[in-house]
């Protein structure tokens, strides 16, 4: 079985002459193929996942034992979609009529609305969804060394720790890691920057600029309108690379607008799946900053990870578990003693770490990892 998810790969399988069975067709608009599938009955297994197609090439392929899954045009996403979102197709609309109208905000409402909550297609098709978005994840990052920074949403871009964090994104990128956080706003949006950012000069005009639109609350199309303009600023000034950061958001904390910050974001509806995928995918480690309760949620779930995980079969070390703030995960969140006392005489002692210098939490997750080609990353406190 093989995927084909662009228009080329389909025209190279229909010129291979090989039978289709067993091909999956996801998210193509096949409208200007339909002359050459309608003279191919070799299609029964074949399997086409939403995309467009006319009446007559539908009939086609279900009389020959394809199976066609149909979408919902009520639906405000994709479920079939075979890459990840971009910033600028979550905030479509964002200009014109605000906020509310954006495909981010009508999927929110989708995923919450009662008349459809118990509808068994609607749950399918989100379910689809997901796994579709599992799929163009895994495409985007293959075998690339994953860290993630996880931190608290309430984080304003006034701040200095906001620009602390900013700096620590910059800094693990330069070091030739993935940045991979929720894709939500303060400490995620910061970790997301900093990454995209091409020089410490570029990171530090950029968390200067954010300062005049500090929070999400109570507008989100001022604090998103400014980020996609700084974005774009970045962006234009930035060598090319293929995936600097990941934003993996979820539509169940709709108060959380996604920042614009990734290279691509892995948006789900259930937070279950994104709460777990986006853990299992940080091979280099985890930073974890203050945060509130999803932080401690997430610290939990990776240091169980690291409880029951025994050494990968690659020979790879377990991945570290960096804690940053030692008087806020000692006495205002007291998460340290618990995880401490669980990592006593197991393998994962060693992972475990509680720092308060940002210096020192980049130097315990990129060791071993070799650094990219160019100047030296920046002190993660300079901004």
């Amino acid at each position: 079985m093989r995927e084909i998810e662009t228009l080329a790969a389909l025209d190279a399988a229909l010129d291979a002459g090989a039978p289709l069975r067993g091909l999956r067709l996801q998210d193509l608009d096949l409208t200007e193929r339909a002359g050459r599938l309608l003279r191919r009955d070799d299609v029964e297994g074949l399997v086409v996942l939403g995309g467009r197609l006319p009446d007559d090439l539908e009939h086609h392929l279900r009389t020959h034992g394809a199976l066609v899954f149909p979408t919902d045009p009520r639906a405000p996403v994709d479920p079939y979609r075979a890459s990840l979102y971009s910033p600028e197709e979550l905030y479509d609309g964002l200009l014109g009529t605000g906020y509310e109208s954006t495909p981010d905000a009508r999927a929110y409402r989708w995923s919450r609305d009662a008349a459809v909550g118990h509808d068994a297609f609607v749950t399918l098709l989100r379910a689809i969804h997901d796994d579709s978005v599992t799929d163009a994840l895994s495409d985007a990052l293959d075998a690339l060394p994953v860290v993630g920074v996880m931190g608290g949403h309430a984080l304003r871009r006034d701040s200095s720790a906001f620009a602390r964090a900013a700096a620590l994104g910059h800094a693990l990128a330069r070091s030739g890691l993935v940045v991979a956080t929720g894709g939500g706003p303060g400490a995620m949006e910061a970790a997301n920057l900093g990454a995209l950012a091409p020089t410490s000069e570029s990171l530090v005009e950029a968390v200067d600029r954010l300062r005049g639109v500090p929070s999400f609350r109570p507008d989100v199309r001022a604090w998103a309108t400014l980020a996609l303009e700084v974005r774009a600023g970045l962006v234009a000034g930035r060598e090319r690379r293929a995936v600097a950061s990941i934003g993996i958001p979820t539509w169940f904390y709709g108060h959380e607008p996604p920042n614009v910050f990734c290279d691509g974001i892995a948006k789900y509806f259930s937070n279950a799946i994104r709460e777990d995928g986006l853990l299992a995918r940080c091979t280099a480690g985890v930073v974890v900053l203050e945060g509130a309760a999803g932080t401690v949620q997430e610290v939990f779930q990776a240091a169980t990870r690291l409880y029951y995980e025994r050494e990968p079969a690659d020979g790879a070390p377990l991945p570290h578990l960096v804690l940053v703030g030692r008087a806020h995960w000692t006495e205002a969140l007291p998460v340290w003693p618990a995880l401490a006392a669980l990592a006593s005489g197991r393998g994962m002692a060693d992972r475990v770490h509680l720092v308060d210098d940002l210096t020192e939490a980049v130097g315990v997750l990129t060791a071993g990892w070799p650094p990219r080609p160019g100047p030296p990353a920046p002190d993660p406190a300079s901004p």
